[in-house]
């Protein structure tokens, strides 16, 4: 098989790269770098398989050029973290919904697969656990910025859902529960690199808020495992699923967590969200996904824990 991934170069765009080309298929690469990195793919330099275009999903001529060659598109381009939208909100939105039409578009006229890469923060602040597929959707005023982006993943849903609905686009959707691993950085707001680099530098491991919120964090290689399971089920077509872990743990509970792990002297610091992020700012206070669904269709299962998770990411660190 042929696969385009859009964002290739980011954190879970590199490791679909290894599985795919672990399974023998070809694999192309569209990164602008914005927040992806060359470092994780260099791995896969000299690699008759793969390649990688250093490019953006704006780029039309590019990308139609790209996916008129492709089996499968794993469209995983977009802005991503909170604070990178907090910081750059108009590029976010303009990234997420202008580049997914591109992309749709583009699919369409070879009828390709599009594997859609969403996200758990298109629930917002409903707090029902665990969060089925056709949950409602709550979200604050539109002057906080970081309800954009789950409205701008909507969008993207929405869009898809129709290229189905009236194209006949072979399209599925995956909602993605707080993805980690190795090479995932913090420098966009993710929370669990964030505290390990704290942790093992010997710095205050900052939570932000009271540290009450809830969270379920899948390791790469289980959301990988979905992602390709899905892609490979025709009855998945034009439908929805939910990708995580549905254990549960405090943000308090994992930063004491990272810094048992690391065996650092670290001590735990409470900042404000206003401090961290903008005046106003609202967080999700709980966020576990029902995986019922995907396991139902196709076997989803998620088989790393979240210790086993960050040791991995951990020793990725060290290195």
């Amino acid at each position: 098989m042929k696969a385009l991934i859009t964002g290739g170069a980011g954190f879970i765009g590199s490791h679909l790269c290894d599985a795919l080309l672990a399974r023998g298929d070809e694999v192309t690469v569209i990164d602008n770098l914005s927040t992806g990195s060359i470092e994780n793919v260099s791995h896969l330099e000299g690699n008759k398989r793969f390649r990688l275009v250093i490019d953006t999903i704006m780029n039309v001529p590019v990308l139609e050029q790209l996916t008129a060659k492709a089996d499968i598109v794993f469209h995983l381009a977009a802005s991503v973290g909170v604070k990178y939208v907090i910081d750059n909100p108009l590029k976010s939105i303009q990234t997420n919904i202008t580049g997914t039409e591109n992309v749709l578009a583009a699919a369409n006229r070879r009828k390709c697969k599009v594997i859609l890469a969403s996200t758990s923060e298109i629930y917002g602040k409903n707090q029902t656990s665990p969060l089925t597929e056709d949950a409602e959707r709550i979200l604050g005023s539109t002057t906080i910025s970081r309800w954009s982006y789950s409205a701008s993943k909507a969008v993207d849903e929405f869009l898809a859902i129709a290229y189905h609905r009236e194209k006949q686009l072979p399209v599925v959707i995956v909602r993605l529960f707080n993805t980690c691993g190795p090479r995932q950085t913090g420098q966009y707001g993710m929370v669990i690199p964030r505290f390990i680099k704290q942790a093992l530098l010997g710095h205050d491991v900052t939570v932000y808020g009271d540290g009450s919120q809830m969270r379920c964090f899948c390791f790469v290689g289980d959301t990988v495992s979905g992602i390709l399971k899905l892609s490979d089920a025709p009855k998945a077509y034009g439908d929805v699923f939910n990708l995580g872990n549905d254990t549960e743990i405090s943000i308090h509970d994992l930063a004491k967590l990272v810094i048992k792990l690391t065996k650092s002297e670290s001590s735990i610091e409470f900042v404000p969200y206003e401090h961290a992020y903008e005046k106003g700012f609202e967080d999700i206070e709980r966020g576990k996904p029902s995986i019922a669904k995907a396991a139902k269709l196709v076997g989803y299962k998620p088989e790393i824990n979240l210790e086993e998770a960050l040791k991995r990411t951990i020793e990725y660190f060290r290195e």
